[in-house]
This record gives structure tokens, C-alpha cells and sequence, in this order.
């Protein structure tokens, strides 16, 4: 780990105007960036501690849904019990991810922008364009069982680890920034790149701009939803396939729904071709199948990760399954 400046930001304004100093870096809970400050990933020439903002509060928004601060911890939004109630697809999330220390520690903020899990992002004696753009991606030719399906590119198949944004995803979350240039809301589904060519561009913030909250929209009544995570071990560990699903069923028939996917895309992924099979349809399991080849069908499987194209179908149809039969 280099050398680095840290200062403790007393209000929003003085957060924005400290960050914007060349190679400088927010930290609130820090279970990602210290990580990769001690692998050499990341070397910030500054750290601005942002624990102090007001940012950690959990309030009713004023269209009714629901405001989350920044800086609440992923344990206190797992167990608030308005989110528990109304969307308990993030609870869910939630407390699924990581450890109950890490929970306790993890910002709303920094959940979202978590860095990727790939093997090749995080040594640095291999080439990766995330890293260092125009390297080279090691994880194409590489080892890529834990890799990305959907959204992926020549450049990069490093897939986003998030479980809570694949939830905040299907809820059409918006994330609040402040910045200098003022504020902005950004739905979840933009804030997000694919790859592309820029995979070091992993979202549309702006240098100095700063998580400040995450509005959950009202949802419709008798809306159900849940969250289901496909892994190596029941505990502790990254989705190798996750399915976020919203759904409202009236009279046999699916009236609302919102999918979306962890652990196969290189971003939160947000599958409407799932959504348009399944809208007006009768709530059977013919149709989430067929939903389910709907999603998967953009996917592009390398060598080692082409079993995730199945296991992501069979985690739409029941994660589908378990929330009609509650509705």
C-alpha cells in the first residue's frame, strides 16, 4: 500500500470540493477500496472520509417511497422493517452478500459501486483493461468460470458482484448524486456502462460526484418479490447466478414484472426481453420458461462459464415459481 492524505469531510459541500483533487477517493465503510489499496489496484493519492455526512438515515420519500442515505449500512437496510415489508427482494439481497461483519461495515453507497471479483483485475502481474486500459483482458483466454455472459466485450468480461444493485435494479431504483456541477438523479439502470471499449468506465458519475441517496419507488398493490442466489457455498460467497424478481399477479395473470440478473453480466442486468414475455401472460411455468430463454438468449459463453447460461434460466423460472405461489 503507497502513501496517502486522508481528511475527514465535515458537510456534502467540502466532501465534493476535497474530492476534486487529482487521485482522490471517497471511503465510508472501505470492504472494497482498502482491499485493493493493499493489492496495488487501487492507489488514491487521497482518502476523504465521508462517515461524518448526513447520509445515514432511512426515510419515507415524498412520492411515497422510500429514501435511503448513502451511508446506511447494508445490516440496518437489510433489517429496517419497511423495507423488509414492502421490497423484501432487497432484503433478501442483502443478507445473502458477504458477512454479517461485512454487512455491518458495507455502505448503500459503496454496494453500488463495488469493484469486480475478477482474478485477473485484482493481480496486478496480469494484464487487464479495467486496470490499465489498452493492456489487454487475461480473463478472455484466461480462467473464466466466475465471468460475465451478458454484456460483455473483446475488452472485458469481468462480471459486477453486487447482490444488493441486482435487487435495487428490478426495484427501478434512482441513485441522488451531488457533485460539481450540482445534483442529479440517475436511474439505476443508466448509471451503469457495459464495457464496451472503456472498461474502466464502469458508470456515468462524474469526477467529484458524490452517492448521496437511493430513492426505491412506490410499487404497484400486491406487488410480490423475491431474490434467489446461486452459488458454491450457502455462505460468504460471490453469485455464480441470481435472479431479482418484482412481480403483480391478477387473476392467474402477470400484471407487473421487473427481472434482474446477478452474477452473469458485466453489469446489474435488467433483462425487459424476460419482462415482455411474461407481461399480460398467464403466471405458468411454460411461460417462465420461456422467459427464461428470453433472458439468456444475448448470452455469450466462453469455455469455462457456459453452465451459467442454464443455471441463470433455471433462476428466473424459480425465483418466478416462489413469488406467484406467494401472490
Amino acid at each position: 500500500m503507497q502513501v496517502f492524505r486522508y481528511s475527514q469531510a465535515k458537510s456534502i459541500d467540502i466532501a465534493v470540493d476535497a474530492i476534486g483533487r487529482p487521485s482522490s477517493k471517497f471511503i465510508a465503510g472501505g470492504t472494497t477500496l482498502v482491499d485493493l489499496m493493499k493489492l496495488n489496484v487501487e492507489t488514491p493519492a487521497a482518502l476523504v472520509d465521508i462517515n461524518g455526512l448526513p447520509l445515514d438515515r432511512i426515510e419515507p420519500a415524498s412520492d411515497g417511497g422510500l429514501k435511503i442515505g448513502a451511508l446506511v449500512r447494508n445490516s440496518d437496510l437489510a433489517w429496517n422493517a419497511d423495507v423488509k415489508q414492502r421490497y423484501p427482494v432487497l432484503s433478501e439481497a442483502l443478507l445473502s452478500g458477504a458477512s454479517p461483519q461485512l454487512r455491518n461495515m458495507a455502505t448503500t453507497g459503496g454496494n453500488l459501486l463495488q469493484r469486480t471479483r475478477c482474478y485477473y483485475f485484482r493481480d496486478t502481474n496480469y494484464k487487464c483493461n479495467k486496470r490499465e486500459p489498452g493492456s489487454g483482458c487475461s480473463a478472455i483466454d484466461g480462467f473464466n468460470r466466475i465471468h460475465a455472459i451478458l454484456g460483455t466485450s473483446e475488452h472485458c468480461i469481468a462480471t459486477h458482484p453486487s447482490d444488493m444493485a441486482v435487487a435495487m435494479m428490478a426495484l427501478e431504483a434512482t441513485v441522488q448524486t451531488r457533485g460539481p456541477k450540482g445534483e442529479r438523479s440517475i436511474a439505476l439502470n443508466d448509471f451503469y456502462l457495459v464495457p464496451g471499449t472503456t472498461p474502466d468506465k464502469e458508470n456515468v458519475l462524474q469526477p467529484g460526484e458524490l452517492i448521496t441517496y437511493v430513492t426505491l419507488p412506490t410499487l404497484p398493490r400486491g406487488v410480490q418479490s423475491h431474490y434467489l442466489k446461486l452459488r458454491d457455498r450457502a455462505s460468504y460467497e460471490f453469485a455464480l447466478a441470481s435472479a431479482a424478481v418484482v412481480v403483480q399477479v391478477s387473476s392467474g395473470r402477470i400484471q407487473h414484472v421487473r427481472i434482474a440478473l446477478g452474477g452473469v453480466g458485466t453489469k446489474p442486468w435488467r433483462s425487459k426481453e424476460a419482462e415482455q414475455v411474461l407481461q399480460g401472460r398467464e403466471a405458468s411455468e411454460k411461460t417462465f420458461r420461456a422467459a427464461a430463454e428470453a433472458a439468456l438468449k444475448p448470452a455469450k459463453p466462453l469455455h469455462d462459464n457456459a453452465f451459467k447460461v442454464e443455471l441463470a434460466k433455471r433462476a428466473i423460472v424459480r425465483a418466478l415459481q416462489v413469488t406467484t405461489q406467494t401472490a
